[in-house]
């Protein structure tokens, strides 16, 4: 993957994390926060990092946040600045801006003022905490409204059999796009594939019948 260039701006633990993330996956990242301990935290961390009023559109231009192609808005409590640093950038003609929200409101306002992306990081780590602790389900993520991806364990109906056999996709109108033997390594799932109790399953599908094939037993 070609190296790519980011700014983030709020570096705390959702921001921190991203703009660290990137860096270790080669991507080149200037973070910029208004507080100067988390711009000196990161030091060293990221390729650049700045403290800089993210609000105020002549500090935006000096830092050159027109020429990236990614700005990621990752401002929590500041409501107020969230809006104004993503609207800034969408004026300064940003190609793509992801911004996190707090609340569905806040999200909405984010999409109004030129957010191309509006994340909810604290919600969907709940749904996803909440569905590992209420059932069977490993991890959930709702990659739209109506449709989702599950892990969990081969359903103890299923153990033995291979996916044709088990006509997974007849009977439960999901689809298995990868498994993990129990000891080994994920690996794409064929038709041929045969699994077993204790082995990890990635499914796909409509959302109820995602999660209802992750809550067999």
């Amino acid at each position: 993957m070609p190296a790519r260039e980011f700014i983030v701006i709020g570096l705390g633990r959702f921001g921190g994390g991203l703009a660290e993330t990137l860096v270790g996956m080669g991507h080149e990242v200037l973070g910029v926060d208004a507080d100067e301990k988390a711009v000196q935290d990161f030091a060293g961390v990221l390729t650049h990092v700045v403290a800089a009023d993210s609000t105020d559109e002549r500090a935006l231009r000096q830092l050159g946040a027109d020429e990236f192609e990614t700005a990621v808005v990752a401002i929590g409590t500041d409501v107020e600045a969230s809006i104004l640093t993503t609207s800034v950038l969408a004026d300064l003609g940003v190609h793509r801006v992801v911004a996190k929200a707090v609340t569905e409101a806040h999200g909405r306002i984010l999409e109004r003022v030129g957010a191309h992306r509006v994340v909810f990081p604290e919600r969907d780590m709940g749904v996803r905490v909440a569905h590992s602790l209420a059932g069977s389900i490993l991890d959930y993520f709702e990659l739209d409204p109506g449709f989702a991806i599950v892990e969990t364990r081969t359903p103890r109906e299923l153990a033995g059999k291979s996916l044709a056999q088990a006509e997974v996709r007849r009977r439960y109108g999901i689809t298995v796009v990868c498994f993990k033997p129990e000891g080994g390594s994920f690996t794409y799932a064929t038709p041929d594939t045969v699994v077993n109790e204790g082995d990890i399953l990635v499914v796909a599908g409509e959302k109820r019948r995602a999660e209802a094939f992750g809550e067999l037993s």
